[in-house]
């Protein structure tokens, strides 16, 4: 009788299936543990690199601005920096750390660490930037130009359009917390490091990523950055009666109304006698004898208020207008 032999088909031992299964958990083990090292890395990487312009104050001044392409990277300080913010372009302002008060003239934004706010093009709005709990301000100021919306505008799907949504009114809107914003400004920290310098091609897409966080947010934001319009002109008089105190030159006062330099000078022409210079001296002046008459102001107190920077041209210029001094008027 002959003995055949049976060979086993694709029969791998137990011992040998063990040691396999035992391998494969052992490279899923590494593979984790590199992921998580990585991960650690780059936490402690980026809080060294945020923290670089703690560290690394201005020795010769209170005061840290410096721009990659149309970024800008802020650091304030001193206790408190005010400024004047003339909005020519459409803007996201990111805080990091401290606090930024915003006024546009009808209300006053807060916004803290870690809020973002957009600002309109063609406005003025007064920043305030100031420390909050220990931490000095420091801020990432996105600036969209036309230019670059215009470019962004044809790269967008045409069916985008949305015809019937009307556009953002308010000059100053603070942003929702969300996971794009928030990603997107702390990819920039590193560079709040002076030493390092960006391109402007990385730049540029920091700009299309912020543009692109904007309309997931609110379709409103669509027909209010493509809108290349020149801007509505707006009552020349009534504009400056309400904002006569700020240092605007005559191409300011041309821009926030809507209108060429020229047109602007043809138009001022036709509502008044003086010059827009003498106008706003004689406002001013004006305005400070209201404040001055009561006796309860002091004259230190309301030259700068109303707009005047040097307190004898102030003094020379109220007394030609009035015939007395303005310490006369305020005792």
């Amino acid at each position: 009788m002959t003995k055949i032999k049976i060979k086993s088909e694709n029969k791998t031992p137990v011992k040998k299936k063990a040691c396999e299964t035992k391998r494969n958990q052992k490279e899923k083990t590494d593979f984790k543990g590199i992921i998580l090292r990585f991960i650690l890395f780059l936490q402690k990487a980026l809080k060294k690199y945020s923290m670089d312009y703690k560290i690394n104050a201005p020795t010769d001044g209170d005061e840290m601005i410096f721009r990659h392409a149309d970024i800008f990277f802020s650091c304030f300080f001193n206790d408190e920096n005010h400024c004047v913010h003339q909005s020519r372009e459409h803007a996201m302002n990111y805080v990091y750390s401290g606090e930024m008060l915003i006024d546009d003239g009808n209300k006053i934004t807060h916004v803290q660490k870690g809020e973002c706010v957009f600002i309109r093009r063609d406005h003025r709005v007064t920043l305030t930037k100031k420390p909050l709990d220990g931490e000095q301000y420091c801020g990432i100021f996105l600036m969209f130009t036309r230019r670059f919306l215009r470019e962004m505008f044809q790269r967008l799907p045409s069916d985008k359009a949305l015809d019937n949504v009307s556009k953002v009114r308010s000059s100053v809107i603070k942003l929702p917390i969300s996971m794009e914003i928030d990603s997107l400004f702390t990819s920039m920290t590193p560079y709040f490091n002076q030493k390092l310098r960006a391109q402007d091609d990385f730049m540029n897409l920091k700009l299309q990523e912020g543009l692109l966080a904007l309309l997931h947010i609110d379709e409103r934001f669509y027909p209010t950055l493509f809108d290349f319009n020149e801007p509505w002109k707006i009552d020349i008089l009534e504009f400056m009666e309400q904002n006569y105190m700020y240092d605007f030159s005559m191409e300011d006062l041309a821009t926030f109304t809507g209108r060429s330099l020229a047109t602007f000078k043809r138009d001022f022409k036709k509502i008044s006698t003086l010059t827009p210079q003498k106008w706003l001296i004689h406002k001013r002046l004006e305005a400070a004898y209201e404040k001055m008459k009561t006796g309860t102001r002091k004259v230190q107190d309301v030259y700068l208020e109303v707009g005047f920077k040097n307190p004898s041209h102030f003094a020379t210029a109220f007394k030609k207008q009035f015939g007395v001094s303005p310490t006369a008027i305020s005792q």
